[in-house]
């Protein structure tokens, strides 16, 4: 249900507020009253009104100084106003009272159809405005209600996964039968799978909330990039990498993040890619500042999932049985953008899909990501 509006009511004269309060008066609307500028900016600060009815002429403050005091703070700068005043018509005065922050200039009498008019739709923007906090309040809560669940469920879940990879460790090592061994190799490699997809529901958890932290330390990314290499041609990879060095490629990043985009690019460039034509990863290190990787695959992207590669869970539903969520791609744009580098992807018409990054040589945690 929508709060009760409140509109503010500002004249010297209890008369004159008596009689607004009647004209106005209905369900789900309360009139502020206040006597004077002082006590109309003592009630402001402590509600948060839909309207302000201000009459121009009262002593020590006018309508006009308290409209000026009203447009100078942020709490109530945008709060609408409309003057009244018993004067004669004067266009330079009505022109002060729009140059105060006025949306309207009323002279009494007045006509009481004209005035509740101009006050319903006040009030009707008022309520607008409320049932759009509601929902973004709603939204948000279900937001971080989303995100609890998914690190709780990532956290419960390592134990028992564990304890399965442990097992299977120990199985593999000690059993001779062909059949079993074979078995014991499915469940080893969808437990490493589902580890990869519970470590990523816990990144974008991290990341989603803010909370995901560095530890940056120098490194050398061309003897990380050949380590992470190596790491798949042993996993017999179906296709061979090269890696091409250029400069120095020395620099203070978080090697655990840097080793998961590396990575999600590999395994993404081996998944996609053609298996007869080899992955390209080359490092230039030639600039003072920054570096640039780019991971280079024959393939070509479609450009309806161009355009939405790095949005999480967008290419999980198009991708193959047992791919994953859709997410690597997203935490490693994500992990880059934390390092305040770039990502970008480049598939043109020659077949060859290129993924580009820039770091800057020097992460340091005091530079906020752009």
């Amino acid at each position: 249900m929508s709060q009760i509006v409140k509109i503010l009511a500002v004249d010297d004269i209890e008369q004159n507020i008596i009689a607004l309060e009647a004209l106005i008066y209905r369900p789900g609307l309360q009139l502020l009253r206040a006597n004077s500028g002082a006590q109309a900016l003592e009630l402001l600060l402590e509600n948060d009104v839909a309207l302000a009815l201000v009459d121009v002429q009262m002593p020590n403050m006018d309508g006009f100084t308290l409209a000026e005091f009203m447009r100078g703070s942020p709490r109530t700068r945008h709060v609408p106003i409309i003057f009244l005043t018993a004067t004669d018509r004067n266009s330079n005065r009505t022109f002060r009272g729009y140059e105060a922050g006025a949306v309207d200039f009323l002279y009494k009498p007045f006509d009481p159809h004209i005035l509740r008019s101009k006050i319903e739709a006040f009030v009707q923007l008022q309520h607008q405005k409320q049932q759009l906090a509601e929902q973004l309040e709603q939204l948000t809560q279900l937001l971080r209600t989303n995100e609890l669940f998914i690190a709780v469920l990532g956290h419960d879940l390592r134990n028992p996964l564990s304890a399965i990879m442990n097992t299977t460790e120990v199985l593999l090592r000690t059993n001779t039968d062909p059949a079993l061994h074979s078995s014991i190799t499915r469940i080893k490699n969808s437990s490493n799978r589902m580890s990869r997809l519970v470590k990523q529901l816990l990144d974008i958890a991290r990341i989603r909330s803010g909370t995901l932290e560095l530890t940056p330390k120098t490194l050398d990314l061309g003897t990380l990039c050949s380590t992470i290499i190596d790491e798949f041609e042993l996993g017999d990879a179906p296709q061979h990498a090269t890696l091409e060095r250029v400069g120095d490629l020395v620099g203070y990043w978080d090697t655990d993040r840097l080793s998961q985009v590396l990575s999600n690019l590999l395994g993404n460039a081996i998944q996609h890619g053609t298996p007869e034509q080899p992955i390209t990863v080359k490092i230039d290190g030639s600039q003072p500042n920054e570096l640039t990787l780019r991971v280079r695959n024959a393939g070509t992207i479609p450009a309806d999932v161009h355009s939405r590669l790095f949005q999480p869970f967008s290419t999980a539903a198009h991708a193959r049985e047992g791919s994953g969520l859709g997410l690597g791609l997203y935490i490693a744009k994500e992990l880059v953008r934390r390092h305040h580098g770039n990502m970008d992807l480049y598939s043109n018409t020659d077949g060859q899909v290129v993924f580009s990054i820039t770091l800057p040589r020097r992460y340091s945690p005091h530079w906020p990501p752009h």
